[in-house]
């Protein structure tokens, strides 16, 4: 028999349909695949007032924390972490930005 011969017939009818459209794979608390509805700049204005708010949300946790109101440190410490790490992740992306200006800059026309 041979090589082809062997070949599975449904398999070889899901090659051939390029044309089917893909499965959606969602997750299930995650970012979704949406494109954005504004511009470039109200991206980045998102993107900054998300960072805010999760600092301001660790600030009251922890001022909650050290006034006694609430014993829950270890949510306090956990937003710390969150509002630590966007703000890491938003310098990184103006680190980008920038940087890819400066070779469009550095670009012969």
């Amino acid at each position: 028999m041979s090589p082809v011969g062997s070949i599975n017939p449904l398999a070889a009818s899901a090659l051939t349909r390029l044309d089917a459209p893909l499965p959606k794979v969602g997750l299930a608390n995650g970012p979704q695949a949406t494109p954005p509805t504004g511009g470039f700049g109200q991206v980045l204005d998102g993107l900054i007032a998300t960072v805010d708010g999760k600092q301001a949300t660790a600030q009251a946790l922890t001022r909650q924390v050290l006034l006694g109101d609430s014993g829950q440190l270890h949510q306090s410490v956990i937003a710390m972490q969150e509002a630590s790490v966007a703000f890491s992740m938003m310098v990184e992306v103006r680190n980008k930005l920038v940087e890819s200006y400066q070779e469009l800059m550095r670009m012969q026309v």
